[in-house]
């Protein structure tokens, strides 16, 4: 800005370019002191404003221009480093529910078998090998961000007969799987587990009838969740809270946002969930 003051170069341009008098006028005879037709001098320059303000007005847009282009490019950074951020942050909360999840599920079957165990029940040894599977596809696969939905139903389908080993007379299980499930289509593991935990959970009493329905079905590319069972009250003040359905909440609208259903309802009777996945 200084220099640009200092040096004045588009004034000085316009004088070099300004035509002279003996350039526009016929040759004529001059006296020697006449000063008629005289060029200007570095002093009618200085007449005018004594700022050059065209290149000074050029100098502030050329910086102008400069100093968005790098707001802009600061900018972008910035909103990547906070995307990148986001995801981090995101990636390591799943990280987290996904490990909490797995430990608790894992106590609960333990206990099962533990119980018949204790019993002497012939059914322990098949127990342990469905619980070898289940432990397989937990350390195998359910560290994936998505799975085959074969695979997991699999896995379900081994839980829920851990639990019918152990369930007594009073207690009806109703578990029905509609669609083509060969298909080869993924899911994030352990997605469902959660809600089937639950049914076996909260939903058997040995001293009451009840009883456990859990429906699975799948057309087209949507996955649907149907589970129903009784409630008791002394099992649900009395029993450790867990952690599953929470979590799953959590991992559903991280993983399937906008892109899943869930309903619950708890009527003090009856506890029903609804889930609708769009794979």
């Amino acid at each position: 800005m200084a220099a640009l003051i200092f040096t004045r170069p588009f004034d000085r341009l316009m004088f070099e370019l300004r035509p002279k008098p003996n350039q526009i006028d016929a040759p004529r005879r001059e006296l020697p002191n006449s000063t008629e037709n005289r060029p200007p001098m570095g002093n009618d320059r200085r007449s005018g404003p004594k700022v050059d303000v065209l290149s000074v007005f050029l100098f502030l847009i050329i910086i102008t221009i400069e100093v968005i282009i790098e707001t802009n490019k600061q900018l972008s950074l910035t909103t990547q480093r906070a995307l990148s951020a986001e995801a981090q942050k995101t990636e390591a909360e799943l990280s987290f529910l996904k490990a909490q999840v797995n430990p608790h599920f894992l106590f609960n079957t333990l206990n099962n078998i533990y119980t018949l165990a204790i019993i002497k029940d012939e059914n322990t040894a098949p127990s342990i090998m469905k619980l070898s599977n289940i432990m397989r596809y937990i350390t195998d696969e359910a560290g994936n961000e998505l799975v085959c939905l074969r695979n997991e139903i699999d896995c379900i389908e081994d839980f829920i007969a851990l639990h019918e080993l152990r369930l007594g007379k009073k207690t009806t299980l109703n578990y029905e799987l509609k669609g083509s499930f060969e298909v080869e289509r993924k899911i994030a593991p352990l997605i469902l587990m959660a809600f089937v935990e639950n049914v076996f959970k909260y939903g058997v009493s040995n001293h009451s009838s009840n009883k456990l329905i859990i429906k699975l079905a799948i057309e087209d590319n949507i996955l649907s969740l149907f589970c129903e069972n009784s409630i008791y009250p002394d099992k649900k003040n009395t029993e450790r809270s867990g952690i599953g359905l929470t979590n799953t909440k959590k991992r559903l609208d991280y993983i399937y946002p906008n892109k899943h259903i869930l309903e619950i309802k708890d009527d003090n009777k009856l506890f029903t969930v609804k889930l609708t996945i769009h794979l």
